[in-house]
């Protein structure tokens, strides 16, 4: 039972990105998924949640993220997607997603219980 978050890297500013979080070992589409960063000597921060498709599909973004990343699933793949784009050296953490204890994104910024992946490193930098 694992979720795999792939597909970062060094971007320079203004650049885009593709994450991926694979689960395996489970059913995830069953749960909703949020993706989170953290920068050093910064708090987890939540950057966007998808519902389950069985609940609604709402998805919800960071002030921040808003207009600029994008979350999406596609459940026959097991996988939760989150597009980078205009990234900005502020950007620049260990991006984690994780599987909430709710079909919805229900307090996803701080969730009580989630299940994580071990996080991709996204550095932003010219």
């Amino acid at each position: 039972v694992q979720l795999v978050e792939s597909g970062g890297g060094l971007v320079q500013p203004g650049g885009s990105l593709r994450l991926s979080c694979v689960a395996s070992g489970f059913t995830a589409d069953y749960y909703a998924v949020g993706w989170y960063r953290q920068a050093p000597e910064k708090e987890r921060q939540g950057v966007a949640c998808i519902s389950s498709t069985d609940g609604d599909g709402s998805i919800y973004y960071e002030d921040s993220a808003k207009g600029r990343f994008s979350i999406s699933r596609d459940d026959a793949k097991s996988t939760v997607y989150l597009q980078l784009n205009s990234l900005k050296p502020d950007d620049a953490a260990v991006y984690y997603c994780a599987t909430l204890n709710s079909r919805y994104c229900t307090e996803w910024e701080t969730p009580h219980s989630a299940f994580w992946g071990q996080g991709t490193q996204v550095t932003v930098s010219s």
